[in-house]
């Protein structure tokens, strides 16, 4: 995602702790201290510029939200529609994907979403995929047995090679959509990209998996 540099977001973020923990390492195994209930955890890896994350957030509110960002300049657009919110039910993080098992304990997080990740198409860079093994493994890492992963993208060859890498990991696919926008699924609450790719005729592919019970 290409971004306008934004020089004074680490500044604007670093004004929001309330929002924006400035250590989440130290807050492993100890996020729901940050919500005002203690609820399921779920967290999107890679949020842009937010609009799914803070609208799951609305609509669930019986579910606490973690959006995670590498990019300061994309996460003070979160940032600030959640100032405008202020939800109870959710928190930002900056930070990188790798690292998620620095970021939370064992069982931690009960689901993780991956929405219109960056496809890196190159052989050479499929190592950097939100799906690839090494990042399926760090997602296990902090999911309870048999949690789950959702994942939507515009991008065949990146859904192909997703569909691949789970079932070779192990994992088990419970549902998988071809075209999304035009099956019968309920509640589908549409990312920045997948309004605009949607409303151009792409097709929208969606799956959920699960990591297998004592693989």
């Amino acid at each position: 995602m290409r971004l306008r540099n934004k020089p004074w977001a680490n500044d604007r973020i670093k004004a929001h702790p309330q929002y924006v923990p400035g250590q989440p390492e130290q807050l492993k195994g100890q996020w729901q201290s940050r919500f005002a209930k203690n609820q399921p955890l779920h967290i999107e890896v890679g949020s842009g510029k937010g609009q799914f994350i803070v609208e799951m957030a609305k609509a669930h509110p019986d579910i606490n939200y973690i959006s995670i960002e590498i990019q300061a300049s994309a996460l003070v657009s979160i940032l600030d529609k959640q100032i405008e919110e202020d939800l109870p039910n959710l928190q930002i993080l900056l930070g990188d994907g790798r690292n998620l098992t620095e970021y939370f304990a064992p069982g931690e997080i009960s689901l993780v979403y991956l929405n219109f990740s960056d496809p890196w198409p190159k052989k050479k860079h499929a190592k950097r995929r939100l799906t690839s093994p090494y990042f399926l493994a760090q997602y296990e890492g902090i999911l309870p047995t048999g949690g789950q992963i959702h994942f939507k993208t515009d991008n065949r060859g990146l859904f192909e090679y997703s569909l691949a890498a789970m079932s070779q990991y192990g994992m088990i696919l419970n549902q998988v959509w071809l075209d999304l926008h035009a099956s019968d699924f309920e509640g589908n609450i549409m990312t920045e990209y997948e309004e605009k790719f949607s409303a151009r005729g792409q097709v929208i592919y969606r799956l959920e998996a699960a990591f297998k019970v004592g693989k």
